[in-house]
């Protein structure tokens, strides 16, 4: 109020609620003393990045990402592949992938039309990633499911 930004999360609260100071060692910052969060300077209020990450982050991204990773295929043998995924979605996804410029799509002249797909650079950055991500729910699939059991117990 008059010139001060009351939507400032690092400016303290004034008023009779204001908290005394003195934050003792180890106790929980105040929210108004919180840093910002990574994602609270992201342009556009992080649209694009959401955007990019649910692309990436979707089940079928993922492991068409990590077979591709292994070098170029034709779409039926990704498909025999990629276990469960229909043709319709695996279409999709291509076409996305692609469109994030994280595989490209070969078209050979031949009868019948021979396609490939294939990682660029930009979608072998990802490999890495994903093969932590993959490890990672690999190692702890187990504690997952029991902890799933334990709550549905409830």
């Amino acid at each position: 109020m008059f010139g001060r930004n009351t939507d400032d999360p690092h400016e303290p609260p004034a008023g009779p609620d204001a908290p005394a100071g003195g934050d003792s060692p180890g106790a929980p910052l105040p929210p108004w003393r919180v840093p910002p969060h990574p994602c609270a300077s992201w342009p556009d209020n992080g649209a694009g990045i959401r955007e990019t990450l649910d692309r990436v982050g979707d089940k079928w991204s993922v492991l068409v990402i990590g077979i591709l990773a292994a070098g170029p295929l034709r779409f039926g043998a990704l498909r025999d592949q990629v276990p469960g995924i229909s043709q319709r979605m695996l279409t999709l996804t291509l076409r996305h992938l692609e469109r994030d410029g994280l595989l490209t799509r070969t078209v050979y002249p031949a009868v019948p039309p021979r396609v490939e797909y294939e990682l660029t650079p930009l979608g072998q950055g990802l490999r890495e990633t994903f093969y932590a991500f993959v490890r990672w729910a690999t190692d702890h699939n187990d504690e997952i499911e029991a902890a799933r059991r334990g709550y549905d117990a409830r």
